[in-house]
């Protein structure tokens, strides 16, 4: 494993995209330092990316800032998964994940964040209200928070159809493509933590899956599935029983 600074997360705790990186940094069980800049600020973003760029998050790793370059690009986490060999972005994965991130920023991150936006009054300090609701508007037209909340349930419908197909791949595995997590994963999850983070909702009650693999994917480590791939090649490098016994004479 590469040298690790101590990595600086510049980020607004309910971005979705942010929770992505925070819990691939917990997933890592290195250490790092959360920066938390207003949502309505970005001075410090635009400041350490020398005004190429303001969005969140971005990370400090030392003298290096990272941050993305489209709406589709990866650049944070395949920049931390390469570092700490985290196995996010497999070979045999690289396209499938690559339609999945698609869908999961457009069609589960859309009715998430409207919904968990509706309560910014209860996320975004008093002071930063007109400014949060002048950034809301300008992006997606006037009146927009008092629309989302009009439309809370059929928001809610949407978002419980448009998880079924990931509801389905959790029912013969733990992660949603193999037996540990993905990239995928983390990007569903933060997503959903989005979603639940004004604590008025709670996931949909049909996906019993998901359920299970929230709780897990909030606690999982890295450090467990580096210990069972050192056990498996320890087992593969052992002599199998019966050949020593045969070797024995016995």
């Amino acid at each position: 494993m590469a040298s690790w600074n101590m990595i600086e997360l510049i980020q607004f705790p309910w971005s979705p995209f942010c929770i992505v990186q925070r819990r691939i940094l917990e997933y890592a069980g290195v250490p790092f330092k959360i920066v938390n800049v207003p949502n309505t600020d970005r001075s410090l973003v635009w400041r350490l990316t020398r005004q190429r760029y303001y969005g969140v998050p971005i990370i400090k790793d030392g003298k290096t800032v990272v941050f993305e370059i489209d709406e589709n690009s990866q650049v944070i986490s395949k920049y931390i998964d390469k570092k700490l060999e985290l196995g996010l972005f497999p070979r045999q994965w690289e396209g499938l994940q690559n339609i999945l991130w698609r869908y999961i920023e457009n069609e589960i991150e859309t009715p998430g964040f409207k919904l968990n936006d509706i309560y910014y009054q209860e996320m975004v300090a008093a002071s930063e209200h007109l400014p949060f609701v002048r950034h809301k508007e300008r992006k997606f037209g006037r009146g927009c928070l008092q629309q989302w909340r009009k439309q809370q349930k059929q928001l809610l419908q949407d978002l419980t159809e448009r998880l079924v197909p990931f509801e389905r791949m959790l029912l013969d595995r733990p992660f949603l493509l193999d037996s540990q997590p993905r990239f995928v994963d983390f990007n569903l999850y933060g997503m959903l933590c989005n979603f639940l983070y004004s604590g008025h909702y709670k996931l949909p009650s049909r996906h019993t899956q998901l359920k299970v693999w929230c709780q897990r994917m909030s606690s999982v480590k890295h450090a467990s599935f580096a210990r069972e791939k050192l056990h498996s090649r320890h087992q593969r490098s052992s002599p199998r029983p019966q050949f020593a016994a045969e070797f024995s004479g016995k």
